[in-house]
């Protein structure tokens, strides 16, 4: 085949649906995304407080707001965000496919998920901390996982929570019966139901699981105090794609590095204008797009931090707004919170 007829070829591959990876010279998904003028993305849209479909019809919670953060810096508007529910073994095949251009899914990093010989993804800097645990009922008298042995146990399936549960009770010598589902809600359902005595996933699923149980079920439940994980969750794509992923990454970032500095929805205007005014403010101005000519280094504008902070607010506004003591699903921020406040969020220096 002609030389330049097959790279056309290729070229029209990637640009399509059908890319598996993205080659060394081909456009960034970045790029295609800015064209198509609509980002795609991933969540799962049935975990309250983090994508969950509203009684309006919208999608809301934490991981809805990173896709938001991202339209906003890509395109320059929060709005333009189309959001495809996927179920766990879903995920990466629709991110392989070209279906989405990112997963803000509730996803755990891990080895194999982020080499080149996994599943061939690149995660972002991690948003949400969690770890896997397990939910009982009271009435059942269990308190520990050793108290769990021969249990029928709810568990999502094609999910890391499926492996670190079957390597936490083998290491321990305990045999269980595990109950697998496709999605979240199922595993919610087949708990409720009493198809097994125990339901597992990451801590903060299972509060927004139970904050979503019926009024007179929430005080019935219990999350154990075992915690048998470490999940750090973040946003991914495809692997190979170094344009999209830096700019996935300093969009992050930015979220952070804007609460750090107290640069909230509410008076990024009036920051803008003292940075715009202040010359000495060096930092600041390069944060916010006057100096430094940083968004052009990612493929954004300059100012991509105003536009996202004028949107969705800094990373503490997200997750008050949908995790905090005020939201339907209440989940202390504890080690995601900034490092000045004992957590361990920060972001590199913005210059």
């Amino acid at each position: 085949m002609n030389i330049k007829l097959f790279s056309l070829l290729v070229g029209l591959l990637f640009t399509g649906t059908g890319c598996a990876t993205l080659e060394a010279g081909r456009t960034s998904r970045l790029d295609i995304i800015q064209r198509r003028g609509e980002l795609n993305c991933g969540i799962s849209g049935k975990i309250s407080g983090f994508s969950y479909l509203h009684k309006d019809g919208s999608y809301k919670g934490f991981d809805v707001d990173i896709c938001k953060a991202m339209a906003a810096a890509f395109l320059g508007n929060s709005a333009l965000v189309n959001f495809r529910p996927l179920t766990a073994p879903e995920r990466f095949t629709a991110l392989r496919t070209g279906e989405v251009d990112l997963l803000s899914r509730n996803t755990t990093i891990n080895l194999s998920r982020d080499s080149k010989g996994g599943n061939g993804v690149t995660f972002a800097p991690i948003v949400f901390h969690d770890g896997q645990g397990l939910m009982v009922r009271k009435s059942s008298g269990i308190r520990t996982i050793g108290q769990l042995r021969n249990s029928f146990i709810c568990v999502g399936s094609g999910t890391t929570t499926e492996q670190n549960l079957n390597d936490t009770f083998q290491e321990k010598g305990i045999k269980y019966k595990p109950i697998k589902y496709q999605d979240a809600s199922q595993v919610t359902q087949g708990y409720l139901q009493k198809r097994c005595k125990a339901m597992t996933s990451d801590r903060s699923q299972l509060a927004a699981a139970k904050a979503g149980f019926p009024s007179k079920e929430r005080g019935k439940h219990i999350i154990l105090s075992d915690m048998i994980s470490k999940e750090p969750l973040a946003p991914a794509s495809l692997g190979g794609d170094e344009k999209l992923s830096d700019a996935i990454r300093w969009v992050i970032y930015a979220l952070l590095a804007a609460e750090e500095y107290g640069i909230n929805k509410n008076n990024i205007q009036d920051k803008l204008i003292q940075a715009e005014s202040d010359k000495s403010l060096s930092s600041l101005r390069r944060l916010l797009g006057i100096d430094g000519k940083l968004g052009s280094k990612l493929g954004l504008s300059d100012n991509f931090v105003v536009k996202i902070i004028s949107s969705t607010g800094n990373y503490g506004e997200i997750y008050d707004r949908n995790l905090g003591p005020m939201s339907n699903v209440s989940i202390p921020r504890s080690r995601n919170n900034l490092y000045t406040n004992g957590g361990l969020l920060f972001a590199p220096p913005l210059k």
